[in-house]
């Protein structure tokens, strides 16, 4: 019997097996920001353990409130920063050099096929994209990991998602994992890898992928993946390139992580995307979700445009191709935040930021802030955002606030018209 590639990654990495159905794997990359690493920094301090298995493997940045907002949030930021001091964290990004964590982690090329990664983030799966096996974990774990360099799994069993047909012009990743979503349940993939198979995804960028396995946690998933093609060699070149004779030879070595053609799959889903409308969620829950049409004519108080799930530079032209020669309605607000400073610096190079300013938009640096609630664009009570996140959990940007998950595109046309818009119709 052939294996899934998390099996592969899971066989390749196995350390140890204490009991049945228990996995010790030995880690590629622990990554780390200021709102869940100070905890395990405390804890590990209190414990005598104040250190590190492998300081080049550890990567770590502050992402989440940058700049600090208050002293609580400046006190996170300091035990970060003065750990990864301690310690000659050697890839750590503080303010000005910082972005979203799982956009900067990927563009600095730290992820690669068959790797493992761990990070007190949910949406740690997100560098599954690379044909990698990477998850959210819980302080302990965290801590485990930032100490011996080890995480304990169940290995999960695999989903497999087959997307086919092709995407209409104006349909994005963001609708296809939404409507994936709203289909398999926020429970539906709980203690299971999503593996994305089949054409749409093979003619997918990278920045789409991320986008796609960002979001397998909200169906539960403890990681979302896809296959390494050359697609991905292409994106990584920039730093692999003294590691492999030429691409088809990076190719050739990443493909042996690929899912074998007689895997054994806990479920196969098959979609024929082809017919698919821009989606947008209702509600308190990522599964719910209809199509922008049935949500057509939605109040909306915020835009926010960003985030380790569409704040890419492929997100933001996408925006700015609606925004063009258009301006925000006076009846909200909008804000876009590219997701590390060289997406920034590229949206600079090529006027989108001009794009977004003349607009009306506010632009800000790289940060976290908004999407969790915590800084950036919190909205008050009764208000409404238009966001392109990954959640929209009751008061998730603010105490009684609504979240509508949409993708780059249909948040752009909802902040000209003042209410949920279909892009398309703009065009």
């Amino acid at each position: 019997m052939g294996q899934t590639t998390a099996e592969k990654i899971f066989a390749a990495h196995l350390r140890d097996e204490p009991f049945p159905g228990t996995k010790v794997l030995d880690l590629d990359r622990v990554l780390c920001h200021e709102i869940t690493t100070p905890v395990a920094i405390a804890d590990l301090e209190w414990r005598g353990k104040d250190r590190v298995f492998d300081n080049t493997k550890i990567k770590a940045v502050i992402d989440h409130v940058t700049p600090s907002k208050d002293s609580k949030t400046a006190l996170q930021a300091k035990m970060l920063r003065d750990w990864a001091r301690r310690h000659d964290i050697k890839d750590f990004f503080d303010v000005g050099h910082n972005g979203v964590c799982h956009a900067l982690f990927p563009e600095k090329g730290y992820i690669r096929p068959g790797f493992t990664a761990i990070m007190g983030d949910s949406h740690t799966c997100t560098h599954g994209a690379f044909g990698a096996f990477a998850a959210g974990v819980g302080t302990t774990d965290l801590e485990v990991g930032i100490l011996k360099g080890v995480c304990a799994f169940r290995e999960p069993k695999t989903i497999r998602v087959n997307l086919n047909g092709s995407l209409q012009p104006g349909v994005y990743a963001k609708d296809v994992i939404l409507y994936v979503i709203g289909q398999l349940g926020v429970n539906g993939a709980t203690d299971r890898v999503i593996e994305f198979h089949g054409p749409v995804v093979d003619a997918m960028s990278m920045d789409a992928r991320m986008t796609l396995c960002n979001m397998a946690i909200e169906a539960g998933g403890t990681c979302g993946i896809c296959q390494p093609d050359m697609v991905t060699v292409d994106y990584l070149w920039p730093f692999i390139d003294g590691e492999f004779a030429s691409k088809k030879a990076a190719l050739e070595d990443y493909s042996q992580w690929c899912t074998d053609a007689d895997a054994d799959y806990d479920k196969v889903l098959d979609f024929d995307v082809t017919a698919l409308e821009p989606h947008v969620t209702y509600g308190y829950k990522p599964d719910c979700v209809k199509p922008v049409t049935e949500m057509a004519g939605t109040r909306i108080d915020q835009v926010y445009i960003g985030t380790c799930t569409n704040g890419r530079i492929e997100d933001l032209r996408q925006a700015a191709e609606v925004l063009k020669g258009r301006k925000v309605s006076d009846t909200l607000r909008g804000i876009v935040s590219p997701a590390t400073p060289k997406i920034f610096q590229e949206a600079l190079a090529e006027g989108l930021i001009q794009i977004f300013m003349d607009a009306g938009f506010c632009v800000t640096n790289p940060t976290c802030g908004a999407c969790l609630g915590m800084s950036n664009g919190i909205l008050a009570e009764g208000e409404a955002c238009a966001s392109t996140s990954n959640r929209n959990f009751n008061g998730r940007m603010g105490k009684g606030g609504m979240v509508h998950l949409m993708s780059p595109a249909t948040a752009a046309a909802t902040a000209i018209t003042g209410v949920i818009t279909d892009a398309r119709e703009l065009k």
